[in-house]
């Protein structure tokens, strides 16, 4: 379980790697009673905290050598556009990010290329994975009794 959360929120695996494979695991071992919600959900949080707070802290290490690369010159104007964004919308863009698919193993990156203390971080991303590990848990039991 903490496994694929954190490939699925890991930065760069996290871009192949859908929501939907946690979700169907979570599901089929739920209703086939091979392991309980107080069981999975804890280890698809830790799984998913790790990823993000990898994330970050390589945003923070790669950060002022990132806006060097070729990469980031050549895409320099939305790359100031986002980084404008995690500052002004941080949090939010930390709970919002880690509940859209698309996004999730971006925003720990750029919210630790930003500049955003670890501290701040740290509370918005464990409240962002208390929402998501809720929503997970929510969406294996309606599943579990969509199907029985």
């Amino acid at each position: 379980m903490p496994t694929i959360a954190f490939l699925e929120a890991c930065l760069g695996i996290g871009m192949f790697i859908s929501g939907i494979v946690l979700l169907t695991t979570c599901t089929i071992m739920y209703t086939e009673q091979i392991a309980t919600l107080p069981q999975m959900l804890p280890l698809a949080f830790l799984g998913a905290t790790i990823a993000d707070h990898s994330g970050y802290y390589v945003g923070r290490w790669f950060g002022p050598k990132f806006h060097d690369t070729q990469f980031a010159i050549k895409r320099k104007a939305i790359l100031d556009k986002s980084e404008a964004f995690m500052v002004r919308f941080g949090e939010a863009a930390i709970i919002f990010g880690r509940l859209m698919t698309a996004i999730r193993s971006i925003v720990p990156l750029l919210t630790g290329i930003s500049g955003l203390s670890p501290l701040r971080y740290t509370l918005y991303d464990l409240l962002a994975c208390i929402i998501w590990t809720t929503g997970l848990g929510l969406l294996v039991v309606g599943l579990e009794n969509l199907f029985t």
